[in-house]
């Protein structure tokens, strides 16, 4: 599929530099493939994956340069020292269902995760080679019915040409984890057909797999999707998480990784000749063993060759050529964030989902359960505030950053709303005590704070030991007065199931003298319930069905007349009683709308960023671009004076209102992204990080 050079920068960094043969890249699929696996790429990041230094995938001949990842494959590992020790492999697999969970959160499955796939690294394993990774739901570059992959490592799923999701890496990791235990795969070896069939039909070879493994690892290989673990709960069953991964390796493997070190300075006089028919794209490609010759590296105008196997075809190593008329990779368009702040994970709290950043008090405040962080704007430097917080039991208002915290003052367990004194630079209780609710139970939610009046759902009972809901508590959504603590109304709200991890709403907005909420009224089934906020009293309530729940958190579009909804088609519904004023056709998913200055804007999957008049719903303008097909619906677009900007592919887009062209791009990883208006940032968050971007 092309050429990659193991090189030297300008500053004796070592890095892996891939480009695509000219012939294969007069090819637009394989250039959109090599797009995504560039894209992938930064998706995974430097912790989990190898570091994108620069690319160019739209360029006359695409290219990508990496960092040089020193450390082994897992099959070259394996091979030299034999099968892994049970705690290596614990450690092993709970590092990999956190970069597969990066890769699910941004809609993103690998496909072809296997042993010469992954890197082992003092600090951690590293996922390479997206060369077949897609969008979940994606199959524009997969024949129907056509298997893609390494068949001794495919899911069952991906072995009949069917769909394969986050599920499907999950099983290809159970598999790989059965290699590092035992030096084997779960399905043996032997034909494509062969082992095609074993997948589908036979019971995984789970011999020499250390016996506390065995039950977790048989579940992970179930031949149903569905009942396969989630990679966060794969994780929790494999490794407590404590200690550093090079301490769980053995001192052999380690050994090799300093070895590794050392030699990549060791300039080795080796070259192959370059192959004589170019060996194409193949639809199931056999596993591939990664050569030692991996130390090779180009240095002045000489290069090592060898080769390797990336994605679904061959990538030889060669000389490169540096006559003349050599092109030169070019810098790429995307700009990087202005700063990023977090790390290993940091910004995903358990089961509720990805952190929302504040703008108080001028500052960015990170509600992160028993402390609260604070970042300056102009660089993302933090110190820690020693009082407690989740970002689902928060609101920011006039500068002001409101919290559910414990009712000092009262009797033990009680709730209060609590602010941060800037003068006095603690947590001070405000007027509002919730003496009857339970401050520690988990799910406990701030909803908004509008005309001084708070909206709270809170919870009466015993603290559920998994921090979710009890069928014992008795929940109830409230309103109180924030400067008297008086409370103005109190309505039941429904019981949750027992170990649910759902809160009861996703978002909530006060307009027009309603309270608008997106409510889960059961665990995944959404209703938009809108009451009075004199009285509580529920003046409509209707399903709502969205293919991405989670894309419901980002702020409600409303205003006096109208509520306006996302999803199959997009929709204005009338605020006084819900029915519906206008909607464009089915056939198209969108967003969740952002209203802006008399303006609807939405993202539309294929078409990208469009405006539409709020009150008719015709279309307005929308975007000029030909390139849209990753537009991500899963948030709504965060609008500045100048530039619109929505998420696409791996990019942060900057759509020009006047221009109606993408002015800007920007290299993201975040899947949400808040605009912060008194500091002119947008703010994208993802598991690890919160990045910022300039909004203007």
């Amino acid at each position: 599929m092309g050429t990659v050079y193991v090189a030297r920068s300008a500053g004796g960094r070592t890095v892996a530099l891939k480009t695509m043969h000219a012939g294969i890249a007069a090819d637009p699929a394989a250039r959109v493939r090599f797009r995504l696996e560039v894209d992938a790429a930064r998706v995974i990041g430097d912790r989990f994956g190898a570091r994108v230094m620069d690319a160019d995938p739209l360029a006359e001949t695409p290219w990508l340069a990496t960092e040089y990842v020193l450390g082994p494959a897992l099959d070259e590992a394996v091979e030299a020292g034999g099968p892994l020790p049970e705690q290596s492999v614990r450690a092993l697999g709970a590092a990999l269902c956190s970069a597969l969970g990066q890769l699910h959160r941004s809609d993103v499955v690998h496909r072809d995760l296997k042993p010469s796939n992954i890197l082992i690294t003092a600090y951690g394993p590293k996922v390479i080679d997206f060369g077949i990774a897609r969008a979940i739901g994606d199959d524009r570059l997969t024949r129907a019915g056509a298997a893609v992959g390494t068949p001794a490592f495919m899911s069952p799923e991906q072995a009949t040409g069917q769909e394969h999701d986050a599920a499907g890496d999950v099983f290809a990791l159970a598999g790989v984890l059965v290699y590092a235990a035992t030096g084997h795969g779960p399905f043996g070896s032997g034909q494509a057909a062969d082992l095609l069939y074993r997948v589908r039909y036979a019971e995984a070879d789970l011999g020499g797999v250390p016996a506390a493994l065995v039950p977790l690892l048989a579940r992970c290989l179930a031949k149903e999707p569905g009942e396969r673990p989630t990679t966060a709960q794969l994780a929790s069953r494999l490794h407590d998480g404590v200690g550093e991964f090079a301490d769980h390796l053995p001192d052999w493997l380690l050994a090799d990784i300093g070895r590794r070190a050392a030699d990549v300075w060791r300039v080795v006089p080796q070259r192959l000749p370059a192959p004589a028919v170019e060996a194409g794209p193949s639809e199931v490609t056999a596993p591939a063993r990664r050569g030692r010759s991996r130390r090779g590296f180009l240095a002045g105008a000489g290069a090592v060759a060898v080769t390797a196997a990336v994605g679904g075809g061959m990538w030889s190593y060669r000389r490169r050529d540096t006559t003349p008329h050599a092109k030169e990779p070019r810098q790429t368009r995307n700009i990087a964030p202005l700063w990023q702040y977090g790390g290993r994970g940091s910004l995903e709290m358990d089961w509720w989902g990805l952190i929302r950043p504040y703008r108080a008090n001028g500052s960015i405040w990170l509600p992160m359960n028993a402390v609260v962080k604070r970042l300056d704007p102009s660089d993302g430097s933090s110190r820690q505030l020693l009082f407690e917080g989740n970002w689902w039991q928060a609101a920011a208002v006039n500068d002001r950053l409101y919290l559910l915290g414990q009712d000092f003052d009262g009797q033990g367990r009680s709730m209060a709303i609590v602010t941060w004194d800037e003068e006095q630079s603690y947590a001070r209780r405000t007027s509002t005590r919730l003496a009857d609710a339970v401050y520690v139970i988990k799910p406990n939610q701030l909803l908004c704070i509008s005309d001084d009046v708070v909206y709270v759902a809170a919870g009466y009972g015993k603290e559920a030991e998994d921090y979710g809901f009890l069928p014992s508590q008795t929940w109830t959504l409230r309103a109180a007065d924030l400067k008297t603590g008086k409370t103005l109304w109190t309505k039941p709200l429904p019981k949750r199931p027992a170990r649910s991890h759902r809160l009861h709403f996703l978002a909530a907005k006060v307009v027009g003298g309603r309270l608008v909420t997106l409510q889960e009224v059961a665990d995944k089934k959404v209703h938009l319930v809108v009451r009075d906020t004199g009285s509580g009293a529920v003046l409509w309530d209707k399903p709502y069905d969205v293919e991405d729940i989670d894309s419901l958190r980002s702020e409600i579009a409303a205003d006096g007349s109208r509520v306006y909804v996302g999803g199959d088609r997009l929709r204005a519904l009338r605020l006084s009683d819900g029915s519906q004023v206008w909607a464009t056709e089915s056939g198209r998913r969108y967003s969740p709308p952002t209203l802006k200055k008399g303006v609807l804007y939405t993202v539309g999957k294929g078409v990208g960023l469009t405006a539409v008049d709020p009150e008719r719903g015709t279309r307005l303008w929308t975007e000029a671009t030909t390139e849209a097909e990753e537009a991500y619906t899963g948030w709504q677009p965060v609008i500045g004076n100048r530039y619109a900007y929505y998420k696409n592919g791996f990019q942060l887009r900057a759509v020009s209102l006047t221009a109606h062209d993408i002015a800007l791009t920007y290299q993201t990883d975040a899947v949400q992204f808040h605009a912060d208006t008194r500091s002119g940032l947008v703010l994208g968050v993802d598991a690890d990080f919160l990045s910022a971007y300039p909004l203007k």
